[in-house]
């Protein structure tokens, strides 16, 4: 009788085992796992950009106020506004401007810079300043004082006329450049770039 029940116990045993495997299957697919899924962030990585326009009146009514040719009175101020346009969504600058004069410049002409230009120690004739970033507005800067060169008062007749004689008139070429500020420690680092 003994082997008889042992029978039953085992095979209860089986039972029971196999009746449990089954529940768990049953029960395992309906659980619902806790799963979450967060949204997806695009970076796009785009770049800034610095641009700068020079313009200047046109004063001799030639239609090209890239050369324009002016008339010297001894003392007289003559009109000249070159001017650098720092143009919108710009970023912050290391701002430049050249003036290149003729050897015979100074004899007949003088000018003062616009407030805000600075030497740049060891480079004739280019100044700088730290042009901000511009955001939805351009931004001037006007390169000479009260827009003018003025002539020399003692200039004679003779000198204008050996002027004619030559043809070598005095020029004043005036170029402008912007380099960025970022991750550039100086307006001397800065030029060099500017001039690689």
């Amino acid at each position: 009788m003994q082997k008889t029940e042992k029978r039953y116990s085992l095979k209860a045993m089986i039972a029971a085992s196999a009746a449990t495997v089954a529940l768990l299957g049953a029960v395992g697919g309906t659980v619902a796992w806790l799963i979450a899924e967060s949204d997806t962030v695009t970076n796009t990585f785009t770049y800034g950009d610095i641009n700068i326009t020079l313009t200047e009146d046109d004063v001799d009514a030639d239609g090209d106020p890239t050369a324009n040719t002016y008339e010297m009175v001894p003392g007289n101020a003559i009109a000249k506004n070159p001017t650098i346009t720092v143009e919108a969504d710009s970023e912050a600058s290391w701002l430049f401007v050249k003036l290149e004069e003729s050897d015979n410049f100074d004899t007949f002409l003088t000018y003062e810079l616009a407030e805000g230009w600075t030497a740049l120690e060891g480079v004739d004739g280019v100044y700088y300043q730290e042009a901000a970033a511009t955001g939805d507005a351009a931004v001037e800067y006007g390169v000479l004082a009260n827009d003018e060169v003025v002539v020399a008062e003692n200039i004679t007749k003779e000198q204008f006329n050996a002027l004619d004689a030559t043809g070598a008139f005095p020029t004043l070429t005036v170029s402008a450049y912007a380099v960025q500020k970022d991750n550039i420690a100086s307006a001397a680092d800065a030029w060099a770039l500017a001039n690689q």
